[in-house]
């Protein structure tokens, strides 16, 4: 079997300089054992080698079929504050990544990846970059399984660390992206392979055999005990009953007393209900469940990853369909609060589920609750695929998010939480709240947060609208095209900061 290298090189110090193979202690390693090869052949074969791009050599390093030759870009990139990211680290994602999709596209199956100075990163670029979704097509147009490892044979000095740490932050990074790739899983799955009963169940059989994990699958007569009436609203328009999925992860050495609540939507298909949206682009909503496949993805790396931390996730499945059932433009219902929301919009469905999850969220006094939803479009129009909007009520939460984003290179901007925007759905003729408000588009993503706000009591609340970040075309190069699974390692950072911020390690 053919064996490929994923090799980490750096950009020249100067204009008409030559690659940096002497920085990179593999490229380094590897040069001398092909007794100055490497070097020599980038002289011709890496002119114009620029950050994350790479270039496939064959026969060149001794032991390896192929080698990609990947660009880390400028030596010592650090924390870039104008764009705020650990640009040094985002490098590595991407260049890795462009190196493991050279070499899965001649063949090559086997590939040992240059750790790069931070494995973590190199993890995460190379196991993102191999996602594809491809088990509904014939076995002979998939893409072949590629097992990636980690390169450690040229480990020895102490800048570059222990085989052990180098290992372990290997590992951390191959779990960050198994979440993320999990939810991308998820969220690429077609609605009818993916009704709310088959998503309770691969959740049940993903995390079965876990023992520091909980599933609990609550039926429709549980939800109507529950008076959960917001969320039946949209329900009662499809054919396929609804279910309320909890997800309970807290390892054993925990001492934390309160669960991070992490609320997600889980709308199996949206068409918009009686409010139907255009057909152009409709079948992307198969992924309006992309925020509770996120917290799933999230759990599962914290199970891999045995955080010390506590965790009980909260996610509300149905279709929002058009029927003769369906909920109606004008019509008005009373949610698990006690507050009563016309429904001027069956379209603006995400909220109004939510608004139900986050009030019984509170029962369980979690320590915070973090919501994430696929919400509205006005959120990419205002920041497109760049960062996930954040709506918060805790300034030192949203900074402990914020730096969690810095590390993964999936960001987050915060967004205004402000009373003009309560007024804008407490303003309702018929009822408490209007599920879209009197500005109707003006401040869309803004309005839909302060809708939900109504429904959180809790001092530490954050919302996050994660349509934007939805999918990727060409925006995030170690993604390929299609559902992104954002923000999840975001998530994981965040909560692993918050868990170690509380004492529990």
């Amino acid at each position: 079997m053919n064996k490929g290298l994923v090799l980490g090189v750096y950009e020249p110090e100067t204009k008409d300089g030559a690659i940096d193979v002497t920085s990179s202690p593999s490229a380094a390693h590897f040069n001398s054992l092909s007794e100055g090869q490497l070097a020599k052949v980038l002289q011709v074969a890496g002119r114009d080698l620029k950050a994350g791009s790479s270039r496939t050599l064959f026969s060149v390093i001794p032991g390896y079929d192929t080698t990609a030759i990947c660009c880390l870009g400028k030596k010592g990139a650090k924390f870039n504050e104008a764009e705020q990211i650990e640009e040094g680290w985002d490098n590595i994602r991407a260049a890795v990544a462009g190196g493991v999709r050279a070499l899965r596209s001649v063949g090559e199956v086997e590939l040992e990846v240059d750790p790069c100075l931070m494995a973590e990163a190199a993890a995460e670029g190379g196991y993102l970059a191999l996602f594809e979704y491809d088990e509904l097509k014939d076995p002979e147009k998939r893409k072949k399984p590629v097992n990636l490892t980690c390169l450690t044979s040229h480990v020895g000095s102490s800048e570059v660390g222990s085989v052990d740490r180098i290992k372990a932050l290997w590992a951390r990074g191959k779990a960050k992206a198994e979440g993320q790739n999990f939810a991308r899983h998820l969220m690429e799955m077609p609605s009818n392979k993916l009704t709310p009963r088959l998503f309770a169940e691969k959740v049940q059989e993903k995390f079965s055999g876990r023992q520091n994990v909980k599933v609990v699958v609550r039926d429709k007569k549980w939800i109507e005990g529950e008076k959960m009436n917001s969320f039946l609203a949209v329900a009662q328009g499809s054919n396929e009953p609804p279910y309320f999925l909890e997800v309970v992860y807290k390892h054993p050495h925990c001492k934390m007393d309160k669960p991070l609540a992490l609320v997600g939507k889980g709308i199996t298909f949206d068409s918009g209900g009686i409010s139907i949206k255009p057909s152009a682009n409709m079948d992307l909503m198969r992924a309006d469940m992309g925020g509770g496949a996120c917290i799933l993805g999230s759990i599962l790396a914290a199970d891999n990853m045995e955080l010390n931390t506590y965790l009980h996730a909260f996610i509300p499945m149905t279709d929002n369909m058009p029927s003769g059932h369906a909920i109606k433009p004008g019509d008005v219902v009373t949610a698990r609060s006690g507050k009563t929301i016309q429904i001027d919009n069956t379209d603006a469905e995400g909220r109004l589920i939510l608004a139900d999850a986050l009030n019984y969220a509170e029962t369980v006094n979690p320590l915070l609750i973090l919501d994430m939803a696929t919400l509205t479009g006005a959120i990419d129009v205002a920041l497109g695929a760049a960062v996930t909007g954040v709506y918060a009520t805790n300034t030192d939460t949203f900074n402990i998010l914020q730096k969690a984003g810095t590390r993964t290179g999936d960001r987050v901007w915060r967004m205004p939480l402000l009373k003009h925007y309560t007024k804008q759905v407490t303003d309702s003729k018929l009822a408490d709240l209007n599920n879209i408000g009197k500005a109707g588009r003006s401040g869309g993503s803004c309005t839909a947060a302060a809708f939900l706000k109504e429904f959180v009591t809790h001092s530490d609340w954050m919302h996050l609208d994660i349509a934007g970040v939805m999918e990727n075309k060409d925006d995030v190069p170690y993604l390929n095209k299609g559902m992104a699974g954002r923000p999840t390692r975001t998530i994981i950072e965040f909560i692993e900061m918050v868990s170690k911020s509380e004492g529990s390690h």
